[in-house]
């Protein structure tokens, strides 16, 4: 069997591949227009170090806020065409802004559309060789899966949306076939027999083992594991590959040997991550108390015409370590919303009013939490605090649900960033795996991620 590979890139390396490549083009772009006499607003050279070092920062930043390194959207044209336009905007709005880090203000206006177009024109060209090269077929990574039928199907479903260019060519039973055995017809199988044939056949990079009990593999598919990895095969477990690529803990996979999944993040012990961490709430919460009192004569005057009745109201919510303490919100339900019994709140709620709806939607109606924050209560960044009623039900449903009061509820989250309001059990269920997989790897530049998509979701109103 031939040891070579087809070439492909991780979701990682094209992260980064993408950012990279981004500031090369655009200083790439600015010295050859540079180059004219006429053009000398930003020149690329060790003189303005400090200048090209704060375009690069804005660039990273205002394009993570923006999405153009999110890989399902950099892999469309058209997003990514609106999503650079806008980056660029911003960009250039801000470092226009910045006195004295940016050059000064050219006299001849028309350079600064100069310097904007060649920011545009030089991302554009990189990501549209990146869509139609590093994008395509030749790329993809192409993966065999060895476990039981039963269980592939979930698995199959998440890994192909979590990444097109991870493509799953097919599987292989690992376990003793029968005639009463269940068939997965969502992809192809394979005949264990011709385990090493298919390998250099379907031209695999990788194999993907999802097997819960590899007691259950035969001995035939365990000889040519061991055989391949013996070669330096690539082989990976299906939970080492979710959470790399989903960015989640698979809880619905983990069996009986649930503490090989949570090694938790040092940064839970850390007392030096703790100070700063509480030090960054408490800054942050008291610039977002000061914003809330600056916009609360206007949410008043909404509240009177669209929202009649209490601006604020108090909820219980279950804190750290399952303590329960009471949380302050601007009110987006007509009064007595709960009349009947608790409920999920949902999509088109009838009980959100037409403000509430607006309070929500901007994330205003969070506002007041900051004094949970300054409280102690909350962080700025942690899991989403639940009510007692739901905790109780969703914890005899979910394993593990209770782990995520291990560290303070937060304002904003992971699962706040990465998916959309929860509103029924599943919803809780992938939140939870997310909220997780926060705990797992909490560190200062996984919570400067989460401010920075946090942005993302207010500007393109994604609440509910």
């Amino acid at each position: 069997m031939a040891k070579k590979k087809g070439i492909h890139f991780e979701v990682s390396e094209r992260k980064i591949l993408l950012r990279i490549v981004d500031l090369i083009m655009v200083f790439l772009g600015l010295y050859i227009i540079s180059l004219s006499s006429e053009i000398e607003y930003l020149e690329v050279s060790s003189n303005n170090s400090t200048a090209l070092i704060l375009l690069g920062f804005y660039i990273t930043v205002f394009g993570t806020v923006f999405e153009i390194y999110d890989l399902q959207k950099a892999s469309q044209l058209d997003s990514t065409f609106r999503n650079v336009v806008i980056t660029t905007s911003t960009v250039v709005l801000f470092y226009l802004l910045t006195p004295v880090l940016s050059p000064y203000l050219p006299e001849e206006r028309i350079q600064i559309a100069y310097f904007y177009l060649t920011i545009i024109a030089s991302i554009l060209l990189w990501r549209f060789l990146y869509i139609y090269l590093i994008e395509s077929p030749r790329f993809y990574k192409r993966v065999l899966v060895v476990g039981e039928v039963s269980n592939i199907d979930s698995l199959v479903k998440s890994l192909r949306n979590s990444d097109p260019n991870y493509k799953i060519v097919g599987f292989i039973n690992s376990e003793e076939t029968t005639s009463e055995s269940v068939k997965f017809k969502g992809l192809k199988e394979f005949e264990s027999a011709d385990f090493l044939d298919i390998i250099e056949k379907e031209k695999i990079s990788e194999i993907l083992v999802a097997s819960f009990n590899t007691e259950a593999i035969t001995a035939e598919v365990y000889h040519d594991l061991m055989l391949l990895l013996e070669r330096g095969f690539k082989i990976r477990d299906y939970t080492q590959v979710y959470e790399e690529m989903l960015l989640r803990v698979p809880i619905q996979f983990v069996g009986k040997d649930f503490y090989k999944y949570f090694p938790f993040s040092r940064s839970n012990e850390n007392q030096l991550y703790i100070f700063f961490h509480r030090l960054f709430d408490i800054l942050f919460s008291i610039v977002g108390v000061l914003f809330g009192i600056i916009l609360l004569p206007l949410i008043y005057i909404g509240n009177l015409l669209g929202n009649k009745g209490p601006l604020f109201y108090s909820q219980e919510r279950v804190g750290r370590n399952g303590k329960p303490f009471n949380i302050l919100k601007l009110r987006t339900m007509i009064v007595n919303a709960e009349a009947d019994g608790v409920k999920w709140a949902k999509k088109d709620d009838k009980r959100i009013t037409a403000f509430g709806k607006f309070l929500r939607r901007s994330r205003l109606d969070e506002i007041p939490q900051f004094y949970n924050v300054l409280k102690g209560d909350m962080s700025i960044i942690g899991p989403r605090p639940e009510r007692p009623f739901f905790v109780n039900e969703l914890s005899r449903i979910i394993p593990f649900y209770e782990t995520r009061h291990i560290i303070k509820p937060g304002l904003t989250g992971w699962a706040q960033v990465k998916t959309r309001y929860g509103a029924s059990v599943d919803d809780s269920l992938l939140k939870l795996q997310y909220d997780l997989f926060y705990i797992k790897h909490r560190s200062v530049f996984l919570d400067f991620n989460i401010a920075i998509k946090t942005l993302s979701t207010i500007l393109y109103y994604r609440g509910q």
